[in-house]
């Protein structure tokens, strides 16, 4: 069964994130229900044959994930981030003066802001995938090796073959991405808020190079009061703080929901900040 999702259009940053953690978390749990319908399989029916089939389906579910993955990354890097980064850039040149047009400049930074989008999410894809590469590496060994041994039809077969699916299932959960950093995270969650990261920063980007681009080179902060500069527990609070563009180019957001953004200051000169 298929689940068709309509094209990915331009918005609101956080639709579209609800909308690409939507369509992983759809994919995702395709995924699961084709590992349930596995683990069901080593414990009702225990037949190699009959496994193996289940585990053949299961694969097709990691290849459409990854699949579900490209196809999310790529609409959103060729579409959403496009329409931020003029967003931001059309902000600067309301208040730096001029008029926002897609140079030279502007299209490089958003073809490198692309390539770091897309190459994060399929980053994240990879590491949801190893853990269900894991399972499916782990439950065909058995079936090759354990389900034979099980005599066919008696009460301890029954019951060794549960075991094994239990085992199994206690061993490989895909409730969430466990991260080689140990991190566990649902897939939703990663999803919603690698959108939302990179939503801010491609917007963000397209305000501080349309104020460069006129010769403003310094910003100011708006950003929520507790947050602070480099990290949300940096004790440099960002909010209303005056910032030299390069700065900002450094820090375009302090953590991955971060709300901040910036109003170009062509009244201020850098050799004024502190």
């Amino acid at each position: 069964m298929t689940y068709p999702w309509p094209p990915l259009v331009p918005g609101d940053a956080d639709e579209v994130a609800r909308r690409v953690a939507a369509v992983l978390e759809d994919a995702w749990q395709r995924l699961a229900d084709r590992q349930a319908a596995v683990l069901r399989a080593f414990a009702e029916n225990w037949r190699t044959p009959y496994v193996i089939a289940t585990l053949a389906e299961f694969q097709t579910a990691i290849a459409d994930f990854h699949r579900a993955v490209d196809t999310e990354a790529q609409a959103f890097v060729q579409r959403q981030l496009p329409h931020l980064y003029e967003q931001g850039a059309e902000h600067a040149a309301v208040v730096a003066g001029g008029r926002f047009t897609w140079t030279l400049l502007h299209g490089d930074a958003l073809q490198a802001l692309s390539a770091d989008s897309y190459g994060d999410f399929l980053r994240r894809s990879q590491e949801a995938g190893r853990m269900a590469e894991q399972f499916y590496r782990a439950a065909r060994a058995a079936a090759r090796r354990e389900l034979p041994q099980l005599a066919a039809g008696n009460v301890t077969a029954r019951q060794a073959a549960r075991a094994l699916a239990d085992r199994l299932a206690a061993d490989h959960q895909l409730s969430y991405v466990i991260y080689r950093n140990g991190a566990r995270v649902p897939v939703r969650a990663w999803a919603e808020a690698a959108t939302l990261a990179k939503s801010a920063v491609a917007y963000n980007a397209g305000t501080l190079n349309r104020a460069r681009e006129v010769g403003v080179l310094v910003v100011e902060v708006f950003d929520g009061a507790d947050c602070g500069w480099t990290s949300h527990q940096d004790t440099d609070k960002a909010a209303r703080t005056l910032r030299s563009v390069d700065e900002a180019a450094e820090h375009p957001i302090s953590h991955p929901r971060c709300a901040r953004s910036f109003g170009p200051r062509p009244d201020v000169h850098p050799d004024t900040l502190v």
